[in-house]
């Protein structure tokens, strides 16, 4: 079964964490809306039982600008349509329009908007323009809404909280440092939006004396867990050693694998910052043995190591390019590569030829854009994950490094491009 992980750098949602970016248009602060959720336990809790009593299914239309929505409720052990609507922005009055239809036949028509990110309310009314509904929408999170319906007195005539509950039948994973700020300051809340938005699993950045953000592997791998998620990947760094410190770096690196395999971790990767240095190829020979030895460490203990890269790799020792050397002198029982999409177009290089020449050497690819996923119309994603002469490898792993939104926003456009539009 192939892992597909969506790996992602991204600044933050604004509830409750931090942002540096905002959701300024009603079509974006729409869009929160979109995907599948379930409603809660009770209205004053997230807690989601085994069968929830109501399930919604929004589904995105004419490029986000609107989406229809599908209730469904509970009832004689099967789910049953409560409720159909379209829901719209309308650009010419810069309104959010809604068309419905209930149960009982009665169809209704609502205007409204944001007043800010997170609050939304619709005045409804029926066909003969006489009060419907008034209901407010409260965005507690991105996969966390309020919905609350009231009568024409202001009166409460119904609550109910909807938490997201995207498939995860894709195994899109996530790089958490799209959402570095996040996890540093509440790493339970944003690994919890993220298993709602759908990721599988994530992958880390932070290792760091045998803690993943001040948690031993244990208790990080089950907070994860907690979030219907999997731990398994890790990029973590040591630069190459002297001769003299060989001994101690293995060591180092032996300490480091055990604590990943207690976390459930299955691939190591890294990566190399100092290649400007380099002017000689026995000086890359050096470090391919060095990527040798730290693989084959990892294979006798149970784990799969591959090397990440930048741009620089595609500069030139020698007359060599920086990566082909790696690739060819690096041993393939031991090193993998996980392939960064945009790094490879930075260092103007088509990942293709790669793909192509050395089909069985990538076990990963970062999935990660000049602006958020499949916006800056500069890297083919259906080519890459769609050619005809190579399968796409076992970990894909998106990540953003340039934000329009809040991070969190922006890693879940990143999940819905990968599922909706390129992954089968």
């Amino acid at each position: 079964m192939k892992i597909t992980t969506l790996l992602a750098l991204i600044c933050f949602f604004s509830n409750p964490l931090l942002s540096q970016h905002s959701i300024d248009s009603q079509a974006d602060r729409l869009h929160q809306y979109f995907g599948h959720w379930v409603s809660s336990v009770h209205a004053n809790t997230d807690s989601i039982g085994t069968f929830p009593y109501i399930k919604m299914n929004n589904t995105s239309k004419i490029d986000n600008n609107s989406m229809h929505v599908e209730v469904l409720q509970y009832q004689n052990e099967k789910y049953n349509p409560l409720l159909t609507e379209l829901i719209c922005y309308d650009s010419k009055s810069e309104q959010i329009i809604a068309l419905g239809q209930n149960t009982e036949g009665v169809v209704f028509k609502g205007t409204g908007g944001f007043s800010n990110e997170n609050k939304w309310e619709m005045q409804d009314v029926d066909m003969l323009d006489d009060f419907y509904m008034q209901v407010k929408f409260d965005f507690q999170g991105l996969t966390n809404v309020l919905v609350e319906g009231f009568d024409e007195s202001g009166k409460s005539l119904w609550k109910t909280r909807y938490i997201k509950s995207n498939p995860k039948d894709k195994n899109i994973g996530i790089q958490l440092v799209s959402v570095h700020q996040e996890m540093l300051k509440d790493p339970v809340a944003t690994l919890q939006e993220l298993g709602r938005m759908g990721y599988s699993y994530v992958e880390t950045f932070v290792y760091n004396n045998g803690t993943f953000y001040g948690m031993s592997p244990n208790e990080f791998r089950e907070v994860v867990e907690a979030q219907d998620m999997q731990f398994l990947g890790s990029m973590t760094f040591h630069n190459l050693p002297t001769p003299n410190y060989w001994e101690s770096s293995m060591q180092w690196w032996s300490k480091c694998i055990d604590d990943h395999l207690a976390a459930g971790v299955e691939y190591l990767t890294t990566s190399n910052n100092q290649l400007k240095s380099i002017t000689t190829t026995a000086e890359l020979q050096r470090y391919c043995d060095y990527y040798n030895a730290i693989g084959k460490l990892c294979k006798e203990k149970g784990l799969t190591f591959a090397f990440h890269n930048h741009a620089d790799e595609f500069g030139m020792v020698e007359d060599v390019r920086i990566y082909d050397y790696f690739l060819e002198n690096t041993d393939p029982e031991y090193v993998h590569f996980q392939a960064d999409i945009y790094w490879m177009d930075v260092g103007e290089v088509n990942p293709v030829d790669y793909f192509q020449k050395h089909p069985k050497r990538f076990l990963s690819w970062h999935i990660k854009d000049y602006k958020e996923l499949g916006a800056s119309g500069k890297i083919n994603w259906m080519e890459l994950f769609h050619h005809p002469d190579f399968e796409v490898p076992e970990y894909m792993v998106a990540e953003v490094e340039d934000y329009s939104y809040p991070s969190l926003y922006s890693v879940q456009l990143a999940w819905e491009y990968l599922y909706y539009e390129i992954l089968d």
